[in-house]
């Protein structure tokens, strides 16, 4: 079996081939990126010809691309249990083989060989480290700020007023169209599909009280931190992220400032302090729309849920809403910010860590939202 290719841009010596004498394959000619290329489109395995040897000794011309065909073949017979001796070979040609068979990516063995109950065992360890690790220090960074606020409140100048506002509009005035927005389809929402369900039973007018204990008490916060955590928790981790990039912390750090009283302190108090607000507007947008869809699929007038909201809904279940408000903002901004600084010297780090930042302050919130629905249940309230 002989083949032969023909480049435009063989070198003198003649074009590329290979034949086969027995159980080894004689290349010849320049096994170069060309021809390479062009080898590629017919070549076959040869350890499935019964080939245990490639004999480089007429190859007269090897380029970077050529060793790699060299020592694919090579490996691509190993990972398949055979093996397949490169001969023939020039010292140059050897070390340029050695060179890059060296700087070939490994082989992932976990994708072909099956995990054993110990290889998994040890793969959920290793993730519980991680993340009682993390804890652990999302723990730390949280008394960190706490002591800087602490010391904030004995000494006022410390706070950064200008970034505070700034960081207050950013959070705050900027999110209440998608806040509101988001809002008013949830109650549109529920006013729809409870109506769906109530009139079966001819009591259309408890859809009123299904609204507002549901806008009020979990879905006006819980939805708004979430929208919050997406929007700007993750914008805290790629700000600071990206400052860390830029060795803009050290800098600080060398000049005397403390980046958390700088960056994470003022990002924190804007969140607590524009939470509670984003979330009365959305409990304001969520009745409005629950109202609106109210009259319109089940007749019950403005006047009419208006009385019944007042009469009916005790107001503590906007104080339970209100309540959760602040814990939520500060697990958006602690971990929006603790992940930032996190962040490594590469831009991969930077985008991993921003997704993380969202999923985990999202899950946190979800977490805190259940464990206060225990409690105020177990309480009575």
């Amino acid at each position: 079996m002989a083949f032969r290719v023909t480049a435009a841009t063989a070198p003198a010596a003649g074009p590329f081939g290979f034949v086969q004498q027995g159980n080894s394959l004689l290349l010849s000619g320049a096994l170069r990126i060309d021809t390479v290329e062009d080898l590629l489109r017919d070549w076959d395995d040869p350890s499935s010809r019964g080939i245990a040897t490639l004999d480089l000794a007429q190859v007269s011309q090897l380029d970077t691309a050529g060793a790699w065909f060299v020592v694919d073949q090579e490996q691509h017979a190993s990972r398949h249990g055979r093996v397949l001796t490169i001969t023939g070979a020039t010292p140059a040609q050897a070390q340029l083989i050695e060179t890059v068979r060296h700087n070939m990516p490994p082989h992932d063995m976990a994708l072909t060989r099956h995990l054993s109950l110990l290889d998994r065992l040890e793969a959920f360890g290793r993730k519980t480290m991680r993340g009682a690790r993390m804890t652990v220090e999302l723990l730390s960074f949280l008394g960190q700020v706490m002591i800087t606020l602490g010391g904030i409140v004995v000494h006022p100048r410390r706070l950064r007023l200008t970034s505070l506002v700034h960081h207050c509009q950013e959070i705050g005035l900027n999110a209440v169209p998608i806040v509101a927005l988001m809002a008013f389809l949830i109650g549109v929402v529920l006013a729809f599909q409870g109506a769906a369900q109530l009139r079966q039973f001819g009591a259309e007018v408890f859809v009123v009280d299904l609204i507002a204990i549901s806008v009020l008490r979990e879905l006006g916060i819980l939805l708004t931190a979430i929208i919050v955590a997406g929007r700007s928790g993750s914008a805290f981790t790629a700000a600071i992220g990206s400052m860390k990039m830029r060795e803009e912390i050290d800098a600080m750090r060398t000049l005397g400032l403390d980046p958390v009283t700088i960056l994470v302190v003022p990002r924190v108090l804007a969140l607590m302090l524009m939470l509670p607000a984003l979330g009365f507007i959305a409990d304001i947008s969520g009745l409005l729309g629950g109202a609106l869809m109210s009259w319109i699929e089940l007749g019950v007038s403005p006047a009419v849920f208006q009385s019944r909201l007042v009469g009916n809904t005790d107001v503590w279940h906007f104080g339970v809403g209100m309540i959760k408000a602040p814990f939520f903002a500060l697990i958006i901004g602690i971990i929006g910010c603790y992940q930032g600084m996190m962040v490594g010297g590469n831009a991969e780090s930077l985008g991993r860590l921003t997704s993380a930042s969202v999923v985990l302050s999202i899950f946190m919130v979800i977490v805190m939202d259940a464990m206060f629905s225990i409690f105020f249940s177990v309480v009575g309230v």
